[in-house]
């Protein structure tokens, strides 16, 4: 993994107040850890943002270097906290690391190949799992961890079993937990019979209007005898 470099800057003050203030000014609070006692710092929110633009996983290993010039240390970005409306960056959090000691990052997944259960069969390749948890040194971090998934046919599972990490890398995760899978292509939904959809179609309500009768059934009428109460007056 490639080490980017990031200048922090010390702080004094900690607090909601003082962190509305530093984003005012154009910083971002951070802290970093780590060492002795944890220390309060500020970094510039476009620098943070470059760093992660476009890299695959959530750890980058970076070269800190202080603004005073107080010397270089090397860490890793372990979490940033971001508003949920505007999405900017509010806060970081910083883990000061050494070459010689392992820590434990998550690193990304990437599929390589074509599944000929898609390629064949038109299923749908599943990512399950698109991050890691390695132990390894600093230094040796793989930007990220390739999954063969050329093989996989309709109902296939790769799991973590299946993986390959580089040398000095071990993964944590369960062995059997599934990271891609390629499950059958969606059913195409059937067209409904014809007599369904006509019933399904509410009629027009029917419209009553006065018949005109007919001459012949007007003549008819005239032709009948007289009613019962009628014939006695």
């Amino acid at each position: 993994m490639a080490m980017q470099e990031l200048t922090i800057k010390r702080r004094e003050g900690t607090g909601k107040q003082v962190a509305k203030r530093l984003r005012r000014e154009g910083v971002v609070p951070a802290v970093l850890y780590g060492g002795v006692k944890p220390v309060a710092i500020t970094v510039d929110p476009k620098a943070v943002l470059r760093i992660i633009h476009g890299h695959e996983g959530s750890t980058q290993l970076l070269n800190l270097s202080f603004e005073s010039g107080d010397g270089a240390r090397m860490a890793i970005i372990r979490d940033l906290q971001f508003d949920p409306v505007s999405e900017r960056l509010l806060h970081v959090d910083l883990q000061e690391v050494t070459a010689d000691r392992a820590i434990t990052v998550r690193v990304a997944v990437h599929p390589v190949g074509e599944a000929l259960g898609v390629k064949d069969q038109k299923g749908i390749l599943n990512v399950v799992l698109h991050e890691l948890d390695v132990a390894c040194l600093p230094t040796i971090i793989p930007d990220r961890i390739d999954a063969d998934v050329a093989a996989l046919m309709i109902g296939d599972v790769l799991t973590v079993a299946d993986l390959r990490a580089p040398e000095g890398v071990r993964i944590l995760n369960d062995p059997g937990q599934a990271v891609v899978t390629v499950s059958p292509p969606m059913a195409e939904e059937v067209a409904a019979p014809a007599a369904a959809v006509a019933e399904a179609v509410p009629a027009e309500p029917e419209v009553l209007t006065e018949r005109k009768p007919k001459p012949e059934d007007v003549e008819a009428a005239e032709s009948k005898p007289e009613s019962k109460k009628e014939a006695k007056k």
